[in-house]
């Protein structure tokens, strides 16, 4: 099967999706051991970053499974 720009842009689409959850998953440390960061626990964390990642990973496997077709010219 020959791949397409159509399903190689996707690919990278879905790519920087779950790498901006990533980033909306990382932070939230405490740099004193004896504080607790309640920021830990946020609803960007908990509930928005993994949203964002599944729908990259979604994004791929449409990619990946997607049969797409180039214009004939």
């Amino acid at each position: 099967m020959a791949t397409t720009t159509k399903g190689i842009k996707m690919m990278i689409a879905g790519l920087l999706v779950m790498v901006s959850g990533f980033l909306l998953l990382s932070g939230g440390g405490s740099q004193d051991p004896n504080f607790f960061n309640e920021a830990m626990f946020d609803w960007r964390r908990l509930v928005a970053a993994p949203i964002v990642i599944v729908a990259g990973i979604v994004v791929e496997v449409i990619a990946i499974m997607g049969n797409f077709k180039e214009k004939e010219k």
